[in-house]
């Protein structure tokens, strides 16, 4: 019986960590799985979507033995590299409407505000400690290319008489910001920030508290199908009646589900506190912002008076081998650093302290999939988070949830179960070399129109090439 290789992970050097993980001093607190063991149902992977999926199947089933494989530690990540942006799928709604019909599109964006609401819970009752700030999630444009990005999912919302988002006018941004950048835009009120590494070690405390086993420092190298799966690591085998992989970008690996799963790398910087300078220009909140770029734009304050500005470079790979450059990129930041000079002139002297990246796990439709893989109806994947995930992976949680312990019913018989409607990518190496010259033309056409220039022609038409 063929084996399921996966590709050995690249951990990131502690300097190359994230300002999260590194403010917090986050590491391993579990030992790597050494010799032999057995479980009902084993998780490879310590972020997000593992935890979670962990948590809802003890919810659900609480006398199931699981067991998570993590290769680095928990929250090691994208579940600790994020811009820490928390908001529904609302903002979706459009595209998850054309995926999935309306009534399953509706039902993910509320379970997405719930999670929300969920989060809250977990903060309010002491349980994690994530500073939540549901300071509002502000969408806006800063060119008059980006105008109106939000129309569709604006227009779905009030359709379906879900009332998300307000219009902000200029003056509205300006005083939430302290920018005078972005001019139009909108708001999701009941959204907001977290700190991300802390939420993931949090969901680690939690899911520990609930009898479930982690093994940090446990890389899987291959896994061995049959009614019995068998996940192999550098020091021992775990045997497990069901298998969840649901390691983010690292899936790609996997032939089956490499057609449908890209890999681009984000970048993110954090500055040395400036409280000071924030307050005098009216930043004070924790709102989450973005502008509507191509390859999006996304910050926030810190309770301290950092800034995280992050943006998504499209950085790839051949193959989707995930190196040492999606850690940290080879250039100190300087694409976001200049972005965030243009965002914010006031911060040209704050120092960047903290630069890392990060890969990202993403799918023509930008919506991730769930299901099982074709010959192994016992080993089940949850891939393609596009990025967006702090509210969307407790809804990933119960999908899988529900898909493991063979339950029937709404999220197992959730639109995003299943890879039979999603777009193949193409192969290599006609993927690696259209992607980079599409990266390239997306590249020109973002700075083109932040100047509010019009993009040549061609540049137009291989921009509106990528998935």
């Amino acid at each position: 019986m063929n084996t399921i290789k996966l590709r050995p992970p690249v951990v990131a050097a502690k300097a190359d960590r994230s300002f999260w993980l590194q403010s917090i001093d986050a590491d391993a607190v579990t030992s790597p799985l050494q010799g032999s063991a057995d479980c009902d149902v084993a998780i490879v992977g310590g972020g997000y979507a593992g935890l979670w999926t962990a948590l809802r199947i003890k919810e659900q089933a609480p006398q199931t033995r699981v067991t998570v494989l993590e290769a680095d530690f928990c929250g090691s990540g994208a579940s600790g590299r994020n811009g820490g942006q928390v908001h529904s799928w609302f903002a979706e709604i459009d595209m998850l409407r054309a995926l999935v019909g309306e009534e399953n599109a509706l039902r993910l964006c509320r379970a997405t505000v719930d999670a929300i609401e969920e989060l809250s819970g977990l903060q309010a009752s002491g349980t994690i400690d994530m500073d939540l700030r549901l300071d509002g999630w502000l969408w806006t444009a800063s060119s008059t290319a980006q105008e109106g990005a939000w129309t569709q999912a604006c227009d779905l919302c009030r359709d379906v008489g879900e009332e998300r988002f307000r219009p902000l006018m200029r003056s509205d941004i300006l005083r939430r910001t302290g920018s005078t950048a972005s001019y139009v835009g909108i708001v999701e009120d009941r959204a907001g920030t977290v700190q991300p590494a802390k939420l993931a070690l949090g969901l680690r405390r939690l899911a520990l508290s609930k009898g479930i086993v982690i093994h940090e420092h446990s890389p899987v190298l291959e896994i061995v199908p049959g009614a019995q799966p068998q996940l192999r690591t550098a020091g021992g085998v775990l045997c497990a009646g069901k298998v969840v992989l649901a390691a983010n970008a690292w899936l790609s690996a996997i032939p089956e589900l490499h057609p449908y799963l890209y890999v681009v790398s984000s970048q993110v910087i954090a500055t040395a506190p400036t409280a000071d300078i924030l307050e005098r220009i009216g930043w004070v909140d924790g709102a989450s912002i973005c502008d509507a770029q191509h390859h999006v734009l996304y910050y926030q304050r810190t309770p301290a008076g950092q800034v995280i500005f992050g943006r998504g470079t499209g950085g790839i790979a051949y193959r989707d081998r995930i190196d040492g450059r999606f850690n940290r990129s080879g250039d100190a930041g300087a694409d976001n650093i200049r972005e965030l000079h243009r965002v914010y002139p006031q911060l040209k002297e704050v120092p960047v302290l903290y630069d890392w990246s990060g890969p990202i796990d993403c799918t023509a439709q930008h919506l991730p999939i769930f299901g099982h893989l074709k010959d192994h109806a016992n080993i089940f994947y949850a891939m393609g988070f596009n990025g967006t995930g702090i509210a969307q992976a407790p809804v990933a949680g119960r999908i899988m949830a529900s898909l493991v312990l063979g339950r029937d019913d709404v999220w197992s018989r959730s639109g995003l179960v299943g890879i039979g409607k999603r777009t193949r990518l193409p192969p290599e190496p006609l993927r690696y070399v259209g992607a980079k010259v599409v990266r390239q033309a997306i590249r020109r056409k973002n700075d083109l129109e932040i100047l509010n220039r019009e993009p040549d022609p061609l540049t137009r038409f291989l921009a509106r090439l990528a998935p």
